[in-house]
């Protein structure tokens, strides 16, 4: 008797110690959701100068793509003429124009009349 009554004291510490946890690990993630509330911190403004402000730094980033595409071209083109490779000389060309293009992607967007 006495051996089965050790099991089940361990058996209830085992669930005790398994709910303790739970409880705790509930408490802490409560705890920690109070506590690293932000408030959001709305303007007053328009919602039309966010959007505006979101499409330009949108398209610095589009520009930044093309001024490395562009950087990497002028690099492929320097090493084909030091190589004498034709098709790398092609490639570094395109490159470069597809640089200029994604740069000045806003630019030939609002000259074509769609922004």
């Amino acid at each position: 008797m006495k051996r089965n009554s050790d099991t089940r004291n361990s058996l209830d510490q085992r669930r005790t110690g398994r709910a303790r946890r739970f409880y705790f690990s509930v408490a802490l993630a409560v705890g920690l959701c109070a506590a690293l509330t932000v408030p959001a911190l709305a303007a007053d403004s328009d919602p039309l100068t966010i959007v505006n402000n979101l499409s330009e730094f949108i398209f610095s980033c589009i520009k930044a793509i093309g001024v490395i595409v562009l950087g990497w071209g002028i690099v492929q083109l320097g090493m084909s003429v030091q190589s004498h490779d034709a098709s790398q000389r092609t490639q570094g060309i395109l490159c470069i124009f597809g640089g200029l293009i994604i740069a000045f992607a806003k630019e030939i967007l609002a000259a074509i009349g769609v922004m």
